[in-house]
């Protein structure tokens, strides 16, 4: 019952308002299901799927508020956690640095993968290297890889040149193959960092309908350079008489994980 009929339409702006944030929250909290999905058999497509899906449910949404000033977000948000380096993510970056340097050429067709993209700092660093080397021009193996990180200060922390040594000398597979695991575990990282963003936004109550919109839109931005990195590279290559996806090497089966003996600093290298 509507204790002051005459505002019954303040009434219903509220209650519309406390329903968007509702579905807004249930929209980031399956985009952030679906990033960390391990069962899906495209993480990838699926995942920006759903993301495509959040931003559809915010376009209808600008169309029910209007804008105001002071429209964005004043929520704290927390710090961001580290990424998580697990096991088969530290495998598969340090097979791509060990399979770019014994395949350079191929590193000129792989701008789409950034340092940022790894977990692990100093295998950024090292991707940094070879790209540099590749840039130049210069020869590219173990050896010349080692003088490279050794001018960049990466020996510096205790970190062994055996070490780096083992890192790049056990290709397996192509370059290719193992830059879209890196990109698309990237892509899945930051899809589920935007939804965390976006739920902590309808958690806090003092957003506005327009101030979460605004947010969320904002939010999802920070995914765009992603979703365009991925796409260069999963692109079909096409030539004029086919328009089949040229396959790239696969990745040779092993027996297991190369071995590490990084001492404890060389997983946390700033």
């Amino acid at each position: 019952m509507c204790p002051w009929p005459q505002h019954a339409v303040t009434y219903a702006r509220m209650i519309r308002g406390d329903h968007a944030r509702r579905m807004l929250c249930m929209h980031a909290e399956r985009l952030a299901q679906t990033a960390t999905d391990a069962t899906l058999p495209n993480p990838a497509a699926t995942t920006l799927a759903q993301a495509d899906t959040l931003g559809r449910f915010l376009e209808e949404l600008s169309g029910q508020f209007a804008p105001h000033p002071g429209s964005l977000p004043r929520t704290t948000l927390p710090e961001a956690p580290p990424r998580n380096s697990s096991e088969e993510a530290l495998d598969e970056e340090q097979l791509l640095l060990a399979t770019a340097t014994a395949h350079p050429a191929e590193l000129k067709d792989m701008r789409w993968l950034m340092p940022e993209d790894f977990t692990l700092p100093l295998h950024a660093a090292l991707w940094q290297c070879l790209t540099s080397l590749v840039h130049r021009g210069d020869p590219v193996d173990p050896v010349t890889v080692l003088w490279e990180a050794q001018h960049r200060s990466l020996l510096a922390d205790g970190i062994a040149p055996s070490h780096l040594m083992s890192l790049i000398s056990t290709p397996v597979g192509s370059p290719e193959y193992w830059g879209e695991k890196v990109v698309q575990r990237a892509l899945l990282d930051r899809a589920h960092a935007v939804a965390t963003r976006i739920t902590t936004y309808t958690e806090d109550p003092a957003n506005t309908p327009h101030q979460l919109i605004t947010g969320s839109r904002r939010a999802l931005v920070g995914l765009t350079a992603l979703r365009t990195r991925w796409q260069r590279a999963t692109a079909t290559a096409t030539t004029p008489s086919t328009a089949t996806r040229i396959p790239r090497a696969p990745a040779i089966p092993r027996a297991g994980p190369p071995p590490r003996t990084a001492p404890p600093a060389a997983r946390t290298l700033r």
